[in-house]
């Protein structure tokens, strides 16, 4: 058996499987980690828990110590230093007029590199931007460009519901998001009505839709003709929360029924 411990490095990131070792941790302390890039500054997401010893695909990195007053300190200085690199990095695009979208920049803990984040159309050629950046800040650069949703999620922000937005809350996977989803939920198909702030399909649309599915499997399609005790009639529209239809009757008349009302045609 080996005990782990599950680490996340930012607020809605992936939590990583790391060996506790001797320390005694409770959820939200805040660790040194050791890491493939180095050692990095972490939050005890999940507490240390047993598991087989074949569980493990790969021998774990180990907890390094508790973050102590001079980590903080390291941290606030990597945070100043990505503030000055952010605003260099963006008087750097404009002078060069480069096509991209600059919105954040990270450090790693000991300030070894920084890594710059980007969403731009296309492909974008920053060759002479990392020269300028190295040159000014002495220290190992790398531009990533993401897409539109990455950067909803790192920058955060409020959605529609008035809730910060799920995706840097707590998501830490996107999932697919089609419009099928929406119309099987009944939503407006008004793309300002079911678009997130990243401007693609929200991805709450995800979160009922299978429910939906298994309440309307049963019931007849809207559009459908079926007979009842008051006669034929075609389904105009679901109420799922009670699984009942409303049924137009010939003369015009509107009745919701459910399908225990239905009667089967012979033959």
């Amino acid at each position: 058996m080996k005990k782990i411990v599950g680490i996340r490095f930012k607020a809605a990131g992936k939590v990583y499987d790391f060996d506790p070792g001797a320390f005694v941790l409770n959820r939200g302390d805040q660790v040194i980690v050791e890491t493939e890039q180095g050692l990095g500054f972490g939050t005890v997401a999940v507490l240390p828990a047993e598991v087989e010893d074949e569980a493990l695909a790969k021998p774990l990195k180990k907890i390094h110590r508790l973050a102590s007053e001079k980590d903080f300190a390291q941290l606030q200085a990597n945070q100043e230093m990505e503030k000055r690199a952010f605003r260099y990095c963006q008087d750097c695009v404009a002078t060069l007029g480069l096509q991209m979208c600059l919105f954040c920049v990270e450090s790693n803990f000991d300030a070894s590199k920084l890594t710059f984040f980007f969403t731009a159309e296309g492909r974008v050629d920053f060759r002479q931007l990392v020269k300028m950046l190295v040159k000014e800040l002495g220290t190992k650069v790398e531009m990533r460009q993401v897409g539109i949703r990455n950067q909803a999620k790192m920058c955060g922000g409020v959605g529609r519901c008035g809730q910060e937005v799920c995706c840097a809350r707590f998501i830490e996977k996107f999932s697919p998001v089609s419009i099928r989803m929406a119309k099987e939920q009944g939503l407006s198909l008004n793309p300002t009505k079911i678009s997130g702030l990243c401007g693609r399909l929200m991805c709450c649309l995800t979160y009922e839709y299978e429910t939906y599915r298994e309440l309307r499997a049963d019931l007849p399609k809207v559009g459908k003709n079926v007979t009842t005790a008051m006669g034929k009639g075609r389904v105009i529209r679901h109420n799922l929360s009670n699984r009942r239809f409303v049924v137009r009757l010939p003369d015009g008349q509107e009745s919701e029924i459910g399908l225990e009302d239905l009667i089967q045609e012979k033959g």
